[in-house]
């Protein structure tokens, strides 16, 4: 009888023992994942249909728990198309990549007079600039040129574009408007003119930058005495041409004194603006041209001399001016560059050239592209497509390119730069993100890198195509905050529905 009592008390030990074993042991942990719940609170707040929404968070480098919401399907990716023709670009050209533009001429020189032509053979450089062409056209009176006797020649050559390109309708009824400036192997200075107006004592004093031959200010603003400095859209800036061909632009509004306004506007062709250009400068050094101004070929006959190159600044940095703020005409001088280098006899032009060789590389890296849609891969498109799913993935395998650092580098910091300057300011998450923004008409979305509270980082997508997508920023933003969040317990994340 003892023993049988000892046995029980004995096996009743074990069995309090092993109960006190479990409850001591802590529990497992969750995998830290996004509460979706909250983004589809704020997309529910503004009636936006769930399957409007394509959302994607993956974990990179540390524990988590990917959440995915309609992440197949085919979506306008705005701007975040981007991401995909500079990072193909990283890698296919090379982050120390450059554009060389060049001067030739066919003649001599002779007592400070160059006897023949002058030959611009454009490169397709994203961002030859007014101070570069001005260094460029010094160098050649630094030769002792000051007269041309002969025509100046740009040739455009670089691009293999036999259809042109089809432009694209913003319906914001403005064909001026610079992030419309279409791609072209003469593109100079990003083919845009700033009108300044300035109200003093002498009244309203306008000007242009750069100064153009052939254009022309047509001032009718009002100038006041007092009164507040008005914004800039209460100006109207009407370019139109004249019976010679020149171009004028009309300005009006009312100004008042110690006031100035500026507005950027892209008035003329990439070929008519840049050979307006290259003379104005000219003409400023002191030097002359006798000849006309008209687009061509150089010879390639070997009769032609070079006499000077300018060369762009790195690639690298070409894609942290087209990320950061989103530059449509730079990307797209990116993209048909990719097509230029990679062009064989059976693409129609550089921009099939450029597409089927962004899709091979996509291939090689095992990325599906199949309902993938190019158009010019810069999302300034209506019919540019792509998955939340294809971009999140090309966003992890960017994550472990040797050139991830020159692309992450170049998207905008949360609530510090470039389109997302102004975005989750309020969220306490300055500098914790890198995320490229895309917007069109019933487009939205966003596209990058954030890190949660234990540092690891994620990629993240959100797309919306909606009528109303104009208005859904917060839900967007909601996401990026919620990765953010996920790794915070759940008692001090307060969620008011289930993670999902």
């Amino acid at each position: 009888m003892q023993s049988a009592k000892v046995r029980f008390i004995a096996r009743l030990c074990v069995v309090f023992l092993a109960l006190s074993l479990v409850v001591s042991r802590p529990l497992q942990a969750a995998p830290p994942a996004p509460k979706m719940a909250q983004v589809l609170e704020a997309a529910e707040s503004l009636k936006l249909p769930e399957d409007n929404l394509a959302l994607a968070a993956v974990p990179l480098n540390g524990p988590g728990e990917a959440r995915f919401l309609n992440a197949d399907a085919a979506f306008n990716p705005g701007s975040i198309m981007k991401v995909v023709t500079t990072y193909a670009a990283l890698e296919l050209l090379g982050p120390t990549y450059q554009w060389h533009t060049r001067l030739y001429t066919d003649g001599s020189i002779d007592n400070g007079t160059l006897h023949g032509n002058l030959y611009f053979v454009g490169s397709g450089d994203p961002k030859l600039t007014e101070e570069r062409l001005w260094l460029l056209m010094r160098e050649l009176r630094s030769m002792g040129i000051q007269h041309i006797q002969g025509d100046l020649v740009l040739d455009g050559s670089v691009f293999n574009l036999p259809n042109g390109i089809a432009k694209f309708d913003d319906d914001g009824d403005n064909p001026n408007a610079p992030f419309l400036v279409q791609p072209d192997p003469l593109l100079t200075n990003l083919n845009v003119l700033r009108i300044r107006s300035r109200a003093d004592e002498r009244g309203i004093h306008t000007w242009t930058e750069p100064t153009l031959n052939g254009v022309t200010i047509d001032n009718q603003m009002v100038y006041r005495e007092y009164g507040p400095c008005p914004r800039r859209y209460q100006f109207d800036y009407q370019p139109t041409v004249t019976d010679n061909g020149h171009t004028r632009i009309t300005i009006t509004g009312v100004l008042p004194r110690g006031c100035s306004t500026s507005s950027y506007l892209s008035v003329l062709d990439q070929g008519d603006y840049t050979g307006a250009l290259l003379v104005s400068l000219w003409q400023q050094l002191g030097g002359t041209l006798t000849g006309q101004i008209r687009q061509g070929l150089r010879p390639r006959d070997g009769n032609t001399e070079l006499l000077a190159t300018t060369s762009s600044r790195d690639l690298v940095t070409m894609v942290r001016d087209i990320n950061k703020w989103s530059n449509n005409v730079m990307v797209r001088q990116v993209f048909l560059t990719l097509g230029a280098k990679n062009r064989q006899p059976q693409d129609q032009d550089d921009v099939a050239a450029a597409e089927r060789v962004i899709r091979e590389w996509l291939s090689r890296k095992g990325i599906d592209h199949r309902n993938l849609v190019f158009e010019n891969g810069s999302g300034l498109s209506r019919i540019e497509r792509i998955s939340a799913r294809q971009m999140a993935t090309l966003l992890e395998q960017a994550w472990q390119s040797r050139f991830a650092a020159e692309l992450i580098a170049s998207l905008p910091l949360v609530a510090m730069d470039g389109t997302m300057r102004r975005r989750l300011g309020n969220a306490n998450m300055a500098g914790m993100g890198h995320i490229k923004t895309g917007s069109l008409r019933n487009v939205r979305s966003i596209a990058g890198y954030t890190r949660d509270e234990n540092n690891t980082t994620w990629a993240v997508v959100a797309m919306v195509n909606d009528n109303q997508a104009w208005q859904t920023e917060t839900v967007l933003d909601t996401l990026i905050e919620q990765v953010h969040l996920a790794a915070r317990p759940a008692e001090i994340n307060t969620a008011s529905k289930e993670n999902r």
